[in-house]
């Protein structure tokens, strides 16, 4: 992850004749409640902050009327701003003029609807190239650039196709094509796949995710479902009557949810599944050993001078070299056993897995293999235990 590519700072809107004198009722303390009884204003989005960084799947998420769908178009400035800064790319897009604007949109910013918005005569192909066609490329060009999309999507054998003659899933696999024809820095998606029934759903989550792993956009979506933000969503932003209440990963807001609010999207959600094997670990429950001490039996006596019956033994970075046991301590040199390390960002029904097979606590290390702690069977029943409570 890099620098940020959207900057938001105090963000409002107002929408009414005096959002000035909204604003200031606001600063007062007065809800969007207030506002709305004593001046007939609507409060779409207040005081918002938060940073998209760079290569980022970014989840805005909020019930209906939450102000997510306003927060959205003041990002790409199809609604003018009551007051606050949005920066994409450190330009503030509120001050651009609206040719720089325009040129933005076409070039660096795209939008997938929920409604598809396809072309219906025009055939796949036509409707994938077509922001292409407005940005002036050459028809043999756009053609050329539309059809490799089409085949990242899937869809290659329809290019000739009218989006008629295709199922709800597809049409929404081309309004994704046009989408990505543009190759723009900035993807928003505004609830773009709730109008799909649940398997073609999340057929379009995993196009999602695998063009995610190989091009690494940045990606503003916004949804209203928890299970389609954890399953997606590098962060999460939720948001309540205009305000965004609370930012983090899925791991974050599952674990310490700011309020109530939050904590009603849970309400018959198996949590755990989103966890992984960073959530489970425990960064002291085995003892460590350096690779370069000699691996002899009172080196490891004294490692394992409590009731531990492993140790763990790292080298001068901190990557696994593999573990020793208690009944080593009796022979003069102790063999170094070898295991199998978790990476931190395992799902947990791949740690379940690996644990339940395994009889020693298993190491889970960083991406770039350094250890960070460990986990055991144990562990793993207590967190379920917590989070699966009556959902078991």
């Amino acid at each position: 992850m890099n620098s940020p590519k959207v900057v938001v700072e105090g963000l409002c809107k107002v929408f009414g004749t005096n959002p000035k004198q909204a604003l200031n009722m606001l600063a007062g303390g007065a809800t969007k409640e207030d506002v709305f009884a004593q001046t007939g204003q609507i409060v779409g989005v207040h005081n918002v902050s938060f940073e998209v960084k760079e290569g980022e799947i970014f989840v805005l998420m909020g019930l209906s009327g939450s102000g997510k769908s306003t927060l959205i178009r003041l990002i790409n400035r199809l609604v003018e701003p009551s007051a606050g800064k949005v920066l994409i790319d450190g330009r503030d897009v509120a001050a651009v003029p609206r040719a720089e604007l325009t040129a933005l949109r076409r070039k660096d910013m795209s939008m997938v609807f929920q409604s598809f918005a396809l072309m219906p005569q025009r055939t796949v192909l036509s409707n994938a190239a077509f922001g292409l066609e407005v940005a002036g490329v050459s028809r043999k060009e756009r053609e050329r650039r539309a059809m490799t999309v089409l085949e990242q999507v899937g869809l290659a054998p329809f290019a000739e196709k009218l989006p008629a003659q295709l199922s709800g899933g597809m049409q929404q696999r081309v309004g994704l094509a046009r989408a990505l024809a543009v190759n723009p820095s900035l993807m928003i998606m505004d609830e773009a796949f709730s109008a799909l029934d649940p398997l073609k759903r999340k057929e379009m989550q995993n196009v999602l995710l695998d063009l995610q792993r190989e091009q690494q956009r940045t990606i503003l979506f916004v949804s209203h479902d928890l299970e389609e933000a954890m399953r997606i969503g590098t962060r999460i932003a939720i948001m309540e009557g205009g305000k965004v209440v609370q930012v983090g990963t899925p791991q974050q807001i599952i674990t310490n949810p700011a309020d109530d609010y939050v904590r009603a999207f849970f309400e018959g959600i198996d949590t755990s599944r989103y966890l992984t094997a960073g959530d489970l670990m425990q960064t002291d429950a085995v003892p460590l050993m350096q690779h370069s001490q000699p691996l002899d039996a009172s080196s490891v006596a004294a490692t394992l001078n409590g009731s531990a019956d492993y140790a763990f033994v790292l080298d001068g970075e901190r990557r696994f070299r593999g573990f020793v046991c208690r009944d080593a301590m009796g022979s003069a040199s102790p063999q170094l056993n070898h295991i199998e390390c978790i990476r931190r960002t395992t799902p947990l029904d791949d740690v379940v897995e690996r644990v339940v097979a395994s009889r020693a606590p298993l190491p889970v290390v960083e991406a770039d293999g350094s250890y960070c702690g460990s986990v055991n069977k144990t562990n793993v029943l207590n967190v379920l235990t917590r989070h699966r409570g009556s959902h078991v």
